[in-house]
């Protein structure tokens, strides 16, 4: 069966006006650069609506499996997602605006003989691949070449890409974790059924399923919670403050976040919790 983007010309519409893009971008190098960078600086990578369904014991599917759900609830509360979630927007949006993009199962290794445990999304260009994240929010499109390295230069949130061994791997940095940590791109090319299959897999256990965890670019910074600190904002001031004001969240899906709980370690992993795997 054939993938299909879900989104409405009059979704789409709307979403680029949220990302205050006057038109449509232009299938090219410079309308993707447009794009992505528009969603780094308005579309946060968080699991505030995941906290909410799981704390509450919610059934059906997590939230934002579904792309059109995932902007209407930016649309109205400012949320993101997940990796999973959230990459399939990305590749929705994409779709929908005539983008050939390609989801991609990828793993970041913290640990040794892990299932792909990331969601990612590639647009293709003319023949180039250029990886544009919805989780790490690198600030513009990161090429892919395998004769070569490349990188996204900034000091914020540039990362470089390699390819080694048969895969193309970039190097991340994730709030929750003080270290870089390398990620392998798997799967190019995963389909609607693999990325919610891994989406689904995390009810159970996932680093983003006990305490809050938000990242967005603002001007040239990163900006985020994890693990009940503010990381690299020099402002004081308390989270609901930060989210409503910095990220640009709505008050009412912001008073009804759950409070944080430690992060157990997956099956196999030593440690108290999760943030013990990066002292």
């Amino acid at each position: 069966m054939t993938d299909t983007h879900g989104l409405s010309p009059a979704l789409v519409e709307r979403v680029l006006e949220g990302l205050g893009l006057e038109a449509p971008p232009d299938i090219s190098r410079e309308g993707v650069e447009d794009l992505y960078a528009a969603w780094c600086r308005r579309v946060p990578f968080d699991n505030v609506r995941k906290l909410i369904h799981l704390r509450n014991g919610g059934a059906g599917s997590l939230p934002g499996d579904d792309p059109a759900s995932f902007f209407e609830s930016w649309l109205e509360h400012g949320t993101g997602a997940t990796c999973w979630a959230e990459s399939g927007a990305m590749w929705a949006l994409l779709a929908a605006l005539g983008f050939r993009a390609q989801r991609v199962l990828a793993t970041i290794t913290f640990a040794p003989d892990l299932p792909p445990n990331h969601g990612s999304t590639i647009v293709d260009i003319g023949g180039d691949r250029l990886v544009v994240d919805s989780s790490m929010l690198h600030g513009e499109p990161l090429p892919l070449c395998r004769d070569r390295e490349t990188a996204v230069e900034h000091p914020a949130w540039g990362m470089p890409a390699r390819f080694e061994d048969g895969k193309f791997w970039f190097v991340v940095r994730p709030l929750l974790a003080p270290l870089a940590l390398q990620c392998r791109l798997d799967v190019i090319g995963a389909s609607t059924e693999q990325i919610r299959e891994r989406h689904e897999s995390t009810r159970a256990w996932g680093p983003f399923n006990y305490a809050l965890s938000v990242r967005i670019n603002r001007s040239d910074s990163v900006l985020g919670i994890a693990w009940g600190e503010r990381i690299e904002i020099d402002a004081e001031g308390e989270r609901e403050a930060f989210l409503v004001d910095e990220v640009g969240l709505s008050e009412e899906i912001v008073d009804r976040i759950p409070d944080d709980l430690p992060t157990p370690p997956p099956a196999g992993v030593g440690g108290d919790s999760l943030s013990d795997l990066a002292q």
